[in-house]
């Protein structure tokens, strides 16, 4: 996965594509970092783990810059998640998302919001990367209250 961003990054270079260069370098930069704070190399989970947080953080300035009706900037950072959601891996539908759910909740049992670190740590290596958590997150939470 590393070794893909560097060749992405040599190409726009070459190609002088400014938008996607500077997307490449913050997440490079964010990948050393990161293996400066570990102490070790990362391997491609860890980086998917990186580029699925920079996804975040735009999703949610893209909330803010709705709010201030800045279009502009809610522009910029869509094809900023654009560029980054290249290096994800395929995204899981809502109804493979679901399903998931299903059979966690069917092996847990759960019986409170108490049940709730259960499901997640079941469900979340089944999706990491290929879903949203916080779409997850919230479709848990919204059956274990309604229980």
């Amino acid at each position: 996965m590393k070794e893909r961003i560097l060749n992405d990054l040599k190409e726009a270079m070459k190609q002088k594509d400014k938008e996607l260069l500077s997307v490449i370098r913050m997440v490079k930069g964010a990948i050393q970092m990161e293996e400066i704070a570990k102490k070790k190399e990362l391997n491609d989970d860890e980086v998917i783990t990186i580029i699925s947080k920079q996804i975040k953080t735009r999703k949610e300035s893209i909330v803010e810059f709705e709010k201030a009706g800045r279009d502009d900037l809610k522009n910029q950072t869509q094809s900023e998640i654009d560029i980054l959601m290249r290096y994800m891996p395929e995204q899981m539908s809502e109804e493979e998302v679901l399903k998931v759910i299903d059979q966690a909740f069917e092996t847990v049992k759960p019986t409170s919001m108490k049940d709730m670190g259960k499901l997640m740590g079941m469900i979340t290596p089944q999706v990491r990367g290929k879903a949203d958590m916080g779409f997850v997150n919230k479709t848990i939470k919204d059956r274990l209250s309604a229980k």
